[in-house]
């Protein structure tokens, strides 16, 4: 289980600079993400639990754009690499390394959590175990969002990302395994390609009830 995680990390810690440089926008030219992920800040916000997990954070331009948005955020990436560029990069907040199926977080203690193509590298036999970690760490009404690319066809599709190899997801199959791991999914907003991987992306999100 996990082993391709190896292979991950390593991966993305040969690219740090570069994909930092690539997503320092932080969204300005994603409108749908941006919307997305604005909806979900509003959403925790109204839970009163502004504590709040970047779950692959990467260099940390989207856990910053969550602390901007109101949100008490912290980021958590497989890459030790990412993780020092995002403490470099945003010194205010806290960045740990960790994995996404053994987060440092206390059981049912989080307001929101946001998995911004973070779990498109996981293969769909282990992504079952690694959202029943997700569940493990959201108070009763904490919301996740979660971001991937989707595929019209059945099955997930494997597909030879630029860093590491990922899968895309039916949109109503992801949605399925997010309730068998006892989250209420309720929202969900699928829109073409945003790069030319010609890939559909999809943001769901969801709610522990």
């Amino acid at each position: 289980m996990m082993e391709h995680q190896d292979g991950t990390r390593a991966a993305y810690d040969g690219v740090v600079e570069l994909y930092a440089s690539m997503f320092a926008d932080r969204l300005e030219t994603r409108p749908f993400a941006r919307a997305m992920l604005s909806t979900f800040a509003e959403l925790v916000r109204g839970t009163e639990n502004l504590r709040t997990a970047d779950v692959g954070c990467g260099p940390g331009h989207l856990t910053a754009m969550l602390h901007d948005l109101g949100l008490d955020a912290s980021g958590f990436d497989l890459s030790p690499g990412m993780v020092d560029h995002a403490r470099r990069a945003h010194p205010a907040l806290r960045f740990d390394e960790a994995r996404m199926e053994a987060l440092p977080v206390e059981d049912r203690t989080l307001g929101g959590l946001m998995s911004h193509y973070s779990m498109i590298h996981t293969p769909p036999g282990e992504l079952p175990a690694l959202l029943t970690e997700q569940v493990r760490v959201l108070a009763q009404g904490g919301l996740l969002l979660v971001s991937f690319f989707a595929t019209d066809g059945p099955e997930p599709v494997r597909f030879d990302h630029k860093v590491a190899p990922a899968y895309s997801w039916p949109v109503d199959r992801f949605a399925e395994l997010l309730a068998g791991a006892g989250l209420d999914p309720f929202a969900r907003l699928v829109h073409d390609p945003a790069s030319e991987r010609g890939f559909l992306e999809a943001h769901l999100l969801a709610r522990r009830p």
